[in-house]
């Protein structure tokens, strides 16, 4: 049995929601009072609270449920994937500097077009590789333009490009996963499988894995609830309308929102060629829409 793939029109609203509501997660780490990975435990044990109630609304509406190993496999693996990203993309935010790390985690795109590409055997039109570079343009002037990149590290730049890696085959099997099963499951076991991979790594990297305040849960909660259990969610949901080639370039407003928020909520400085950087990727989100309506 498979989930019905028909157009929906509140595939792109929902994909752009989600896309912002992960955009929050940079200023969510910000703010935790714990070490990075044992803030990303945090973001997905905690999203498991919501994630189980919507898991268990579809059970009563008639949701397709994992039955076999096989099943279970499929709707798991891509959390494993996303965990293994997480770590990846954390540990080379302590080798490289952040403008390298964060600019080649956003490559993920191209690796999703790739992979498209080479294992499905379906090549991207001209219209798309022109948004993509684009879009890739806006996310470089977004990030500092080429200067910024010239502090980085060799190791910490390859492990990035393996966390955009890994992205990109999330997005790949969830897109896949989600012909077959409803949201609420493929999430809950996902993000379950995806704790259970990232939790050895908090444990052995960060001394700090218990917030101290309330202030610090709350940050934690808004993290997983909001970025993950919404934000996620939506994504998954809109994989069952939208291209995951298509999807994943759109998913490049997240570094826009968090320059945004981190302007409005943090007080740091927006400078005119961040702005600029914003518009390109807005352009090239665009230029893919023009794209995907053309092979509708």
């Amino acid at each position: 049995m498979q989930i019905p793939t028909s157009p929906n029109r509140f595939a792109l609203p929902g994909l752009l929601l989600g896309g912002v509501m992960i955009g929050c997660s940079p200023i969510w780490v910000r703010l935790s009072e714990v070490g990075s990975v044992s803030t990303a435990f945090w973001r997905l044990a905690l999203a498991l609270i919501p994630l189980a109630l919507m898991a268990g609304g579809g059970r009563s509406g008639g949701a397709v449920q994992p039955k076999t190993l096989r099943d279970r496999i499929e709707i798991s693996l891509p959390g494993v994937i996303l965990g293994v990203e997480l770590v990846a993309w954390h540990i080379s935010l302590h080798l490289t500097s952040v403008a390298n790390s964060t600019l080649l985690v956003n490559m993920a795109p191209v690796f999703v077009a790739l992979f498209a590409w080479i294992v499905l055997k379906r090549p991207p039109g001209r219209l798309f590789v022109l948004a993509l570079a684009v879009t890739i343009i806006g996310v470089v002037v977004l990030k500092g333009g080429p200067a910024a990149l010239r502090d980085g590290d060799l190791r910490g730049d390859g492990i990035a490009i393996f966390a955009a890696m890994l992205y990109a085959a999330y997005i790949l099997m969830l897109g896949r996963a989600r012909q077959r099963f409803a949201t609420g499951v493929i999430m809950l076991w996902s993000t379950a499988a995806a704790a259970i991979a990232v939790f050895p790594f908090a444990l052995m990297t960060d001394p700090s894995l218990i917030p101290l305040t309330l202030a610090g849960w709350g940050v934690l909660i808004g993290l997983s609830w909001i970025s993950q259990a919404g934000g996620q969610s939506l994504i998954a949901w809109a994989l069952a309308f939208l291209p995951a080639t298509f999807s994943s370039l759109t998913l490049l407003l997240q570094p826009v929102i968090a320059a945004l928020l981190a302007w409005a909520v943090l007080d740091e400085a927006l400078t005119l060629t961040q702005a600029l950087g914003g518009v390109i990727v807005l352009c090239g989100i665009w230029i893919a829409r023009a794209a995907q309506m053309r092979q509708a």
